[in-house]
């Protein structure tokens, strides 16, 4: 795989030292990482779970436009959910429902334990298309 369809777009911390890349540009497929409440060092920045979800979900906006994407291209996200609960179910339809309005892609969700950082509380990733 070449280098440069591998990139970490500015505006993204940069996750190499945390062993990964942000946005795989494959052509039609675009793969974007796990995005959550990070910050320009990698660190989660706010702790309430709204408010982490919003910002995973404007972190995935800046992987997408890197690629020459939005939110409309995405067509498949994987969330996860740390003590997920029907309390959470409902911030993140609501957060969801911002960006995708009448018809959200596919979705997986998955109840966890633990994420990569302590402090996490929810993370996404998606696969967007290019038409």
């Amino acid at each position: 795989m070449r280098s440069s369809m591998i990139t970490n777009p500015a505006g993204l911390h940069d996750p190499v030292g945390f062993g990964y890349s942000h946005v795989a540009d494959l052509g039609n497929l675009v793969f974007v990482a796990g995005q959550y409440a990070s910050g320009p060092d990698g660190q989660v920045q706010i702790d309430g779970f709204e408010e982490q979800v919003g910002l995973a979900f404007e972190n995935l906006g800046v992987a997408l436009r890197s690629a020459g994407l939005g939110y409309a291209d995405v067509f498949q996200l994987r969330t996860y959910v740390v003590d997920h609960s029907g309390e959470k179910l409902g911030v993140l339809g609501r957060v969801i429902a911002k960006y995708w309005p009448e018809r959200p892609p596919v979705q997986t969700l998955l109840g966890v334990a633990a994420l990569a950082l302590p402090e996490m509380a929810f993370e996404v990733d998606a696969v967007a298309v290019r038409r």
